[in-house]
């Protein structure tokens, strides 16, 4: 029950915790740092293959040709020279400019429209203003949409009539991080269109004879991931439409390609920091170019929806603090190690799939946990440490304690010293018997009763509690600090123990209809007391002859009957009352001669003597020999 009951606690406080983790998770205070961690973890720019280039209207251009908007003959005589050539022409030239409304120079606007009408080649741009709207449900009931198109801005009718167009918006997620692109908008009026990329692709794909890939997973607003395909700057060569414009750059350079001509200066207000890269800014156009690469490619992938990926990072964590809980460093460090390996060596599978994966929370929060647990488990390991030490203090005299601890490692080496000591042994008598009769259960219920009575007499008389062996206890005193008539307490211990065996013996007999009773043995004079043992197993203890002396005589006392040597008899003196069974009985190993006694009675106090009793109430014919 004790260990269902730590089992059901711990599980508590992990679920407690994992909940905890996972609406920190849910809370977005980390989606900062899990989308820096992701883009450098998903994100794998490289060179460009170059079949789409940028030109841009740079630096130069500005300077020669004076800040935009220029004359719409300007990029009307751009597309003309790119497309001077009919066999290495460019599949498709996307123009990154909103071209909106007719201008003031209407041959200009002719001239762009006759242009894009002769070579069919060209996408224009458009762009859609989004803002709050009350929307009207088929029901009749109202609801406000937060991202309802309020404004659309496409090329002027002529233009829209010759060319293709494709939305260029471009939004940022919470951190100020472009990672998504509007793959479609919805435009009152006007029905569903695509985003810039897509249209320049499919016409592409058109030109060229190419099977259009596959549409990327989106969200229901038309998001979509975009892997960036290479870096800022990978698809600008230093071409300016200036160079377009004089004639210093060989149109066949962009024979069959993916041409892009946009804004590529600063102070343009198309610059975005990117997955591809916090530190440099990417221009609008680049942005383009590498979503037409993406469907290039062919690869898309969509976040996991949230529900899910919160589950995951709860499940997780909540098996991480479950192992992790009061386990030692050296196993618990590979276990970080392989699970926060593990996790995202996952999200690298998943992302091939299609499917992304936060990144830094798992691994985030499995490392807090371990750390926790260690600093956890490093002061439970010391409140064990004082749990053990107070545990020991009910068995051990204190002074043996304190001295270990004063100590140190010096006191538990191997070794021992030669101290005069009063030793004690105590069993059952009637317990086997007894034991065969019970369930398991109950059998060690009663020797727990017997023990605690023996070890509660030995520390109320200042002894040293040595042992347990099965029934048997065994302790001494006078060792390893000198105690005053130590010969005493431990004859005033062992009465105590037959005294009190007779309220546990009626207790038994009313249970169980049986009892048991104590045969003890006390014996007094030198013996080796230290740590005996092995290195890595010893015992504080007692031995040698003495020692071996009391354990014989306890084995051959009745129940109910204190043995002592004529070596403990006389340091008694007159406190005690005793009768001598001479050399009747033999103990093993002792020559023939060696007195015993019974303890029949005993004063109360060092200090306190007893007349003696020539004929001892508690004396029986014959049991000497039992």
């Amino acid at each position: 029950m004790n260990q269902t009951k730590q089992l059901l606690l711990r599980l508590a406080a992990a679920l407690t915790v994992a909940a905890a983790l996972t609406a920190l998770a849910a809370s977005g205070l980390l989606s900062g740092a899990d989308g820096a961690a992701s883009d450098a973890f998903y994100q794998r720019t490289g060179a460009t293959d170059g079949e789409v280039v940028v030109i841009g209207i740079d630096q130069r251009a500005l300077e020669e040709l004076g800040p935009m908007p220029w004359p719409r003959s300007y990029m009307a005589e751009a597309i003309e020279y790119l497309n001077a050539e009919p066999d290495a022409r460019p599949a498709v030239i996307g123009v990154d400019v909103l071209y909106i409304g007719e201008s003031a120079d209407p041959e200009a606007d002719a001239f762009l429209v006759e242009a894009a009408e002769e070579y069919g080649n060209v996408v224009f741009a458009a762009a859609a203003s989004f803002g709050s709207e009350l929307v009207k449900n088929e029901d009749g009931s109202f609801y406000m949409d937060q991202r309802a198109v309020i404004g659309w801005d496409e090329p002027f009718p002529a233009l829209r009539a010759v060319g293709g167009i494709g939305h260029i918006n471009a939004m940022k997620d919470g951190d100020g991080v472009l990672r998504h692109m509007l793959l479609w908008v919805d435009v009152p009026d006007a029905g569903r269109v695509y985003s810039f990329s897509r249209s320049i692709y499919e016409r592409w794909c058109a030109e060229t004879g190419a099977v259009p890939t596959a549409l990327p997973k989106t969200d229901a607003e038309g998001f979509f991931y975009l892997p960036f395909c290479a870096p800022p700057g990978a698809y600008y060569d230093n071409v300016s439409v200036l160079d377009l414009l004089t004639g210093e750059i060989d149109s066949d350079y962009f024979a069959g390609k993916i041409v892009l001509i946009g804004p590529y200066a600063n102070g343009m207000q198309d610059d975005y920091f990117t997955a591809a890269d916090h530190a440099s800014p990417m221009y609008g156009v680049e942005i383009q170019a590498n979503a037409v690469d993406a469907f290039r490619r062919g690869f898309s992938a969509r976040e996991a929806g949230q529900p899910l990926q919160l589950l995951l990072v709860f499940l997780l964590c909540a098996l991480a603090l479950l192992w992790f809980y009061d386990r030692r460093v050296a196993l618990a460090l590979p276990s970080w190690l392989a699970a926060c390996a593990g996790y995202l060596a996952l999200c690298a599978a998943l992302y091939r799939a299609g499917h992304i994966l936060h990144v830094l929370y798992v691994p985030l929060f499995v490392s807090l946990l371990f750390v926790a647990s260690v600093a956890g488990n490093y002061v439970h390991a010391q409140r064990e440490k004082r749990r053990v030490q107070n545990t020991f203090g009910h068995y051990i005299d204190p002074a043996v304690m304190k001295q270990l601890i004063e100590q140190g490692s010096d006191g538990l080496e191997l070794g021992g010293k030669l101290y005069d000591i009063a030793v004690l042994f105590v069993d059952i008598r009637g317990f086997t018997t007894m034991s065969e009769a019970l369930d398991p259960p109950t059998v060690v219920e009663i020797i727990n009763k017997y023990l605690t009575l023996t070890t509660e007499c030995i520390m109320k008389n200042h002894g040293t509690l040595d042992k347990f062996v099965g029934d048997c206890t065994m302790a001494f005193w006078n060792a390893p600090l000198p105690q005053e008539d130590a010969v005493f307490l431990a004859c005033r211990a062992a009465m105590d123990m037959v005294e009190g065996s007779k309220a546990v013996g009626e207790e038994l007999m009313a249970r169980f209809g049986r009892t048991v009773s104590f045969g003890v043995g006390v014996n007094w004079g030198p013996a080796v007391v230290g740590n005996i043992g092995a290195p890595k197993r010893m015992d504080y203890t007692a031995i040698g002859d003495t020692v071996n002396t009391a354990a014989r005589l306890e084995a051959n006392a009745p129940g109910g009957t204190v043995y002592i040597s004529r070596a403990v008899a006389d340091a008694l003196g007159a406190r005690a009352r005793t009768t001598s069974l001479g050399g009747t009985i033999k103990l093993k190993g002792k020559a023939e001669g060696f007195e015993i006694l019974t303890l029949d009675a005993l004063a109360h106090t060092p200090q306190e003597t007893l007349a003696q009793d020539p004929t001892p109430a508690n004396h029986k014919e014959g049991e000497q020999e039992a």
